[in-house]
């Protein structure tokens, strides 16, 4: 792994000057390695941040990648970590004009990370210098404790998932002085939707009500507020007094809440554990926008690599060669979901729409499908919107607002299907929808959504830690439950419950159609709680 040449260097800074030029923006300094395949190989397990702890799972991921890149040899163009500054590495063999469209693509990468506001804890520190730091001190308790580090690791990074992102990130959002106070944070937080569980209508009129008042009274609006709030609820200020006095806890924070509640830990010969558990949280925490933003982080790349490169002089003679490359990376597949191809095809379509007005209202309310594709207010406001839309959202919420039936349309998308074919014992694929709710529902499935696990504490009686899970629809996987438990039990020091919801099969009988699996309502859902104490898992029905 080296640093690319002086030419190729030059050729990034001119990519860098015409990116800012059509409206990216980044931060001056870079840095660019050539690596082989050999290096990605092993660079890809610690998702390319070389300063990353060393972990046993890691090498046999790198005997894994070996192996299939024997049977299977492939050669990634690129990879960029959001770090201070930006690395990215590219393959060894690329031709300059391919080149300058990766690294169109890795500075639209760049934009991405610095702006998204779901990145925003990551703006402010070096990762790599962090991890360094982190590797040298699990190095430094490997040879002070042996295999109990990896015991502990292992534990760790089992439920690392289960951390409460969206919490740190209204910690960065609502910072002391930002003019909330603590009074309003707990009366629409927790009082109106924990304690007095008003109806959604209800909350809205709420938050309409609070900042009319700020809008007419000014510095005296939240006061004139309260004073309606506590004349409907009397008990408020009470509620409120005795919050005030309670230590707040992180009850979706599985991690956060062992290391601050953990007798265990907090015993003198085990304190060591609670570094490994700081460093795996953190690490979770650091990647978890990633993964919440991969359809429109490799979008936004795609877009801007296509806008981008068809503008530059540089590559007269091969843009057959372009077509090819960028056709191979966006290319829209008939079943299944490429996040490059559907990521960038959104975005086109919304700068789109917003330059002919059809985000709007007037828009939306229109039923006649000849009058929406006349529709054209001249609105001219697409490039600005999705720069918006960059900085705002989520895959989630990127998906959900604009994945809409002319998209589905306009790429004749479907939800594909399959059934047993009986004679000749073949699966057979039929389309079973090109409604954009159902093809929505599809790929809103398909993204990262760990299961939300709270703490529950009046349940957890005589020193054991109680655990709910909030049921969406999915079961947690079985063969996991024992190994985790088994972890979290060790890390609290006592015996652990978790509740969950289990399917239970009222009808064994396959579907008349021969699908896959159970017809509808053959499956009821029972509450179960699993015990995990001393080692030994047990579980009954509520």
């Amino acid at each position: 792994m080296e640093l690319i040449n002086q030419h190729t260097k030059s050729i990034m800074e001119g990519c860098k000057e015409r990116a800012r030029a059509a409206g990216l923006s980044f931060t001056d300094e870079s840095l660019e390695y050539i690596v082989t395949n050999r290096d990605m190989l092993e660079l890809s397990p610690k998702v390319m941040i070389p300063t990353l702890y060393d972990y046993w799972v890691h090498d046999v991921d790198v005997l894994r990648g070996k192996g299939q890149y024997e049977l299977y040899p492939h050669n990634p163009y690129e990879t960029v970590i959001n770090t201070r500054p930006p690395i990215s590495f590219y393959n060894d063999n690329n031709p300059d004009w391919l080149n300058v469209m990766i690294f169109y693509h890795v500075l639209a990468h760049i934009d991405f990370f610095q702006n998204n506001l779901y990145f925003r804890h990551t703006w402010d520190y070096d990762f790599t210098g962090q991890a360094l730091s982190d590797k040298r001190v699990i190095a430094k308790l490997r040879a002070e404790k042996g295999r109990w580090v990896d015991y502990v690791i292992e534990f760790a990074r089992g439920i690392d998932n289960v951390v409460d992102f969206h919490g740190e990130l209204a910690e960065l959002f609502t910072p002391p002085g930002a003019g909330y106070s603590d009074r309003l944070n707990y009366y629409f937080d927790v009082f109106l939707q924990s304690v007095k569980k008003v109806s959604i209508n209800e909350y809205v009129k709420e938050v309409t009500r609070y900042n009319e008042s700020l809008k007419n009274l000014g510095e005296l609006g939240e006061k004139s507020f309260f004073a309606e709030a506590a004349r409907r609820y009397p008990e408020l200020e009470a509620h409120f007094g005795r919050q005030e006095e309670k230590h707040p806890v992180r009850q979706r924070d599985l991690l956060r809440y062992l290391l601050d509640n953990s007798e265990f830990l907090e015993r003198d010969e085990n304190k060591w554990m609670k570094s490994i558990l700081e460093i795996v949280r953190k690490t979770s925490i650091f990647f978890q926008p990633q993964i919440r933003t991969k359809i429109m982080n490799e979008g936004w790349a795609s877009y801007w690599h296509e806008q981008l490169f068809l503008q530059d002089d540089r590559i007269k003679g091969h843009e057959v060669d372009f077509a090819r490359v960028h056709a191979g990376v966006t290319a829209m597949p008939r079943v299944g979901m490429n996040p490059y191809a559907l990521g960038m095809r959104l975005f086109s379509q919304i700068e789109e729409q917003a330059d002919k007005g059809r985000l709007s209202f007037e828009f939306q309310r229109l039923a006649d499908s000849d009058a929406r594709k006349r529709f054209d207010s001249g609105a001219a406001t697409g490039r600005e919107f999705i720069f918006r839309v960059r900085e705002n959202l989520s895959d989630y919420l990127f998906l959900k607002n604009y994945l809409d039936q002319d998209f589905v349309d306009r790429h004749k998308l479907f939800v594909a299907g399959k059934r047993l074919d009986q004679q000749r014992m073949v699966w057979q694929y039929f389309v079973k929808s090109r409604k954009a709710e159902e093809y929505r529902a599809m790929i809103l499935g398909s993204l990262y959504h760990p299961p939300t696990i709270t703490i529950d504490q009046t349940k957890g009686v005589d020193g054991s830690l109680y655990l709910v899970h909030s049921f969406e629809g999915k079961q947690l996987v079985q063969e996991f439950i024992a190994n985790t438990m088994m972890g979290i039990e060790y890390l609290w020091g006592g015996p652990v419950h978790l509740e969950t919801s289990e399917a239970r099969i009222v009808s064994g009988q396959p579907s008349s159609q021969g699908r896959e699996g159970v017809q509808e309502g053959e499956i009821s859902w029972q509450r179960v709680v699993y015990t995990m104490n001393q080692k030994a898992l047990s579980k009954k029905s509520l």
